[in-house]
């Protein structure tokens, strides 16, 4: 309500200041009316008006004041940018309308909250109130960013407690049953099943770190990139995992580096978590290869397997968090279900996309597409 109050005393200013800048010049016009527009100065009103219009723009808030037939008399750029000024987004209008109305037929402040779903999604808290003269004010504010932040929050705690609780209550029974347990080789199994469940545990927290940190980080600051420093680096963090499980991983790279602008580590990420799900849905003897196809707009990087392939049925849920297309299979090799998300939200931070084709048993192939600098076609070195 302080931000309000001084809003409002801000408006009232300009408004009366105005009225008595116009009374002024409407004096003076017959002894202006002949010198040239540059010889003609600045009244103190006028700076003074200017002076508090760029106040009023300079608050972070959306700003609207309307006469008493609910005509707009008066705003700020921020109420222009949310489409209150320029008629862009018909639902909000209404609802400022709507809330004005309001508060002039309660004569006290009205709060609501608007929730617009987009693309992009977002969520304004508008207030009004009436105004001496019959006129009224309505506050606009855009906490998009304050509830995505929160919603993210919301659900790493959700989404830890949620999956962490498997892990936790078979540590619980492992430990209860190896503590009165005498024979070794019984020891040795239940131990060994301990410390599988301990690594499950630390990979799912290390899963939804990163997955929180690239929700969190949706302002990418671009930069340029190498492509072949991306996949290098991506297929170096999965290279022993690969040697492990007895899988190929091979790169096709064009003759030339390609630049791109944006994250590198979050590039890198969305990559090795490509390679990673490949790896996991092959099997031993299997290739993973790693390609970049460029086009005068964008890269293309694909990762195809030879592995399992995904059913079309689940094609499309693919990319939610913690949907594994086999259950059994991510038990065993101990996928958390996360890496796939972990992609779609590096490539929405980057205005890039994310595509896959597969075949049972043939494989499967994912495809990420990333703009390209424009004049920057090809570079050997950054």
């Amino acid at each position: 309500m302080l931000v309000l109050g001084i809003v409002i005393g801000l408006l009232v200013g300009v408004f009366f200041s105005r009225l008595l800048f116009l009374q002024r010049r409407s004096e003076k016009t017959n002894n202006q009316i002949d010198a040239p527009p540059s010889e003609v100065p600045l009244s103190e009103v006028e700076v003074h008006v200017a002076e508090l219009d760029s106040v009023l723009n300079a608050i972070p808030l959306g700003v609207v004041v309307t006469d008493e037939q609910g005509n707009i008399i008066l705003g700020n750029h921020i109420a222009a940018g949310v489409g209150i000024l320029r008629h862009i987004d018909v639902l909000v209008d209404e609802a400022v309308e709507r809330i004005i109305k309001k508060s002039r037929e309660s004569n006290s402040a009205v709060r609501e909250t608007l929730e617009l779903f987009g693309p992009p999604p977002r969520t304004l808290v508008i207030e009004a109130m009436p105004l001496e003269s019959e006129k009224s004010i309505a506050i606009i504010e855009d906490i998009s960013e304050r509830t995505r932040i929160d919603a993210v929050r919301t659900d790493f705690v959700a989404n830890i407690s949620h999956e962490l609780k498997t892990p936790v209550g078979a540590l619980s029974i492992l430990a209860d049953t190896i503590r009165d347990e005498d024979d070794l080789k019984v020891i040795h199994r239940l131990s060994s099943k301990m410390v599988k469940e301990a690594n499950r545990m630390a990979q799912t927290i290390d899963d939804l770190l990163e997955l929180s940190r690239i929700e969190l980080d949706g302002s990418v600051v671009p930069e340029p990139v190498s492509i072949y420093s991306v996949i290098a680096e991506s297929i170096d963090r999965m290279a022993y995992f690969a040697a492990q499980a007895g899988i190929g991983v091979v790169s096709q790279l064009p003759e030339d580096d390609c630049i791109v602008k944006g994250d590198r580590l979050q590039l890198v990420s969305a990559v090795s978590n490509l390679i990673d799900n490949a790896v996991k849905y092959s099997e031993k003897g299997d290739k993973v290869t790693v390609r970049v196809i460029p086009s005068e707009a964008s890269v293309d990087i694909t990762v195809s397997d030879e592995g399992i392939g995904i059913p079309q049925s689940d094609i499309d849920r693919i990319f939610e968090r913690f949907y594994r297309v086999d259950r059994a299979r991510s038990r065993g090799t101990g996928g958390t279900g996360l890496g796939l998300s972990i992609v779609r939200h590096v490539m929405n931070n980057h205005g890039g996309s994310v595509n896959v084709t597969s075949q049972e048993g043939e494989g499967s192939t994912f495809v990420l597409t990333l703009l390209r600098p424009s004049g920057n076609t090809a570079v050997n070195n950054i």
